[in-house]
């Protein structure tokens, strides 16, 4: 494997020998030569391939697995974690997010209804009584993985929508295309542990960790556009931030 990986350890190098390996698989599974999913050598082999002591070889996978590249499965062996999708926190949506990055998403529309608003979507939507909205769950997934259970509420003085428009684009994109200037969003990031419901539709075990979003988006005319609850799969997405100080 250390041939096939094009690891090689340079003794006259200042680097550690175990930063040397660390570089040399991280360099690997960006390059797609260590795909998602891989399994590597234990490490008395690879430490043997590499002439190195196996205390050095498991500091040098300790910091793999640290930092979230490998992980440790029992009765499997050490892996390629699968990539995650890192999302900049910004007033965007996930469909245009994953296709700007060159993804190709897909989604599954797997409830429709135009109903009359309940008290907490009138209130979430600034909506007076017998107002009515769209409200619908999306499935999202990508290469046929899927990342997303997303249950939202649109008011339906905007525009029509249906099924068919949402399963080939994504929301945000539907609301500009009808004359919305998204201007900001009040919105919440948060975990929880997946019921059986959302683990049999996210293809993930009950009990794996989910990132959480709550969004109430607001145009530039301060009108209170839609809100939504979605969830994702944990060990698949996450968000980005840059902090500033004030």
């Amino acid at each position: 494997m250390a041939n096939q990986l094009n690891l090689s350890i340079d003794r006259s190098s200042p680097v550690p020998l175990y930063h040397q390996v660390v570089q040399g698989i991280e360099a690997a599974i960006h390059t797609g030569l260590l795909p998602p999913g891989s399994r590597l050598e234990n490490e008395i082999d690879l430490a043997a391939q590499l002439n190195l002591s196996r205390p050095t070889m498991r500091k040098a996978m300790d910091e793999l697995v640290r930092s979230g590249l490998l992980v440790r499965k029992r009765g499997v062996g050490t892996q390629v974690v699968s990539s995650q999708v890192r999302r900049p926190l910004e007033l965007s949506s996930l469909y245009d997010d994953l296709s700007n990055n060159g993804s190709k998403p897909t989604t599954d529309v797997l409830s429709f209804a135009h109903i009359e608003a309940d008290a907490a979507t009138r209130d979430a939507l600034q909506l007076p009584a017998g107002a009515k909205v769209y409200h619908f769950t999306r499935l999202r997934k990508v290469g046929g993985k899927p990342l997303a259970l997303m249950e939202n509420w649109v008011r339906d003085d905007i525009t029509h929508l249906d099924e068919a428009q949402l399963a080939a684009q994504g929301l945000y994109g539907i609301l500009r295309a009808a004359g919305v200037n998204f201007r900001l969003a009040s919105q919440r990031i948060g975990a929880m542990i997946a019921n059986e419901y959302q683990a049999s539709l996210l293809d993930a075990p009950p009990g794996s960790a989910l990132v959480t979003m709550e969004r109430t988006a607001v145009d530039d005319t301060g009108r209170m556009v839609e809100t939504g609850h979605h969830v994702y799969r944990a060990d698949s997405y996450s968000f980005e931030m840059t902090l500033v100080q004030r």
